[in-house]
């Protein structure tokens, strides 16, 4: 991973702006999860560290328009750039990172670069959904996964197809292997957002609730509810809940065994995508690890 480190070091000094590099710095690397992916499938080419850095800059470029959108003062466990410096300049670095990777997608193919710029439209276009969703309560299971695709998933199956298309392995398999990973990985982080406590998460419990999103749990509660459950889920929606009311939609959940059904359907994904590139006991290790994650 230092040589990924290195060429994002080396993006970021091109940019040549102070500016950018001390808010650059203060930015949580996080887990990189794009671009272990990428070395993990083309690790023996060299130009895969820079492809790798590429993915991470388009993916804190979105993170940062992110916590605009949703005015987030905190982005994993330290304060976002539009808390400290203001949306408009979270705005502009974000829109400086994405026309750094794109600038640099051209040293590549022309298949790989469309995949990956491709993929960032998709991202775009599903944060815009997850805003319009979150408008009012969505059931519909189906609405949610697109999104979901869309918004998270798209990046990771774009760097596991790229990737594979680089060392001249099967882009249709570890593109599928990507996806289902970005699908699974998460559904797991909404369960953790219901089930964790608030030092686990650096952030309130039940947070995407109140912040409008209705991810599968709630979903399933509501469709498993009877009528009188269902209006009081819908009155909660998008609400600063207070301790009773988060209780409630927790005993609901434990009832009717909402965790456990998302639970399962992220073992479907998983199982697929393990299956999918089974000879690559790196990749269905990722995977086994992540879902193993505690819930």
């Amino acid at each position: 991973m230092q040589r990924v480190e290195n060429e994002i070091a080396r993006l970021i000094k091109e940019i040549d702006y102070d500016e950018v590099s001390n808010l650059f710095n203060t930015l949580s690397g996080g887990k990189r999860v794009r671009a272990k992916l990428i070395l993990k499938i083309a690790d023996k080419h060299e130009k895969a560290p820079l492809l790798a850095a590429i993915v991470e800059l388009i993916h804190a470029a979105s993170l940062l328009h992110d916590d605009v959108i949703d005015e987030a003062t905190i982005r994993r466990g330290v304060a976002s750039v539009n808390a400290t410096n203001g949306s408009k300049t979270a705005v502009m670095l974000g829109d400086i990172l994405y026309s750094k990777a794109f600038s640099e997608l051209t040293s590549f193919g022309e298949n790989i670069a469309k995949i990956v710029s491709s993929s960032v439209t998709a991202l775009s276009k599903g944060e815009m959904m997850d805003v319009k969703m979150a408008e009012n309560f969505n059931s519909d299971e189906d609405k949610y996964l697109e999104m979901l695709y869309l918004k998270t998933a798209t990046l990771i199956e774009a760097s596991a197809e790229s990737s594979a298309i680089l060392v001249g392995k099967d882009a249709v398999s570890y593109a599928l292997y990507g996806k289902n990973l970005g699908l699974s990985f998460q559904i797991i982080d909404d369960i953790l957002d219901i089930t964790s406590d608030k030092e686990t998460l650096g952030k309130p419990a039940l947070n995407d609730f109140v912040e409008g999103k209705c991810t599968l749990p709630y979903i399933y509660l509501y469709k498993l509810s009877n009528e009188d459950d269902k209006k009081r889920l819908l009155s909660l929606h998008a609400k600063t809940l207070n301790e009773f009311d988060g209780s409630w939609i927790k005993q609901k959940m434990q009832e009717q065994k909402t965790i456990e059904k998302s639970f399962e359907l992220a073992v479907s994904l998983s199982n697929e995508a393990m299956n999918a590139v089974k000879n690559d006991t790196e990749l269905v290790n990722i995977l086994q690890t992540m879902i193993k994650r505690s819930y």
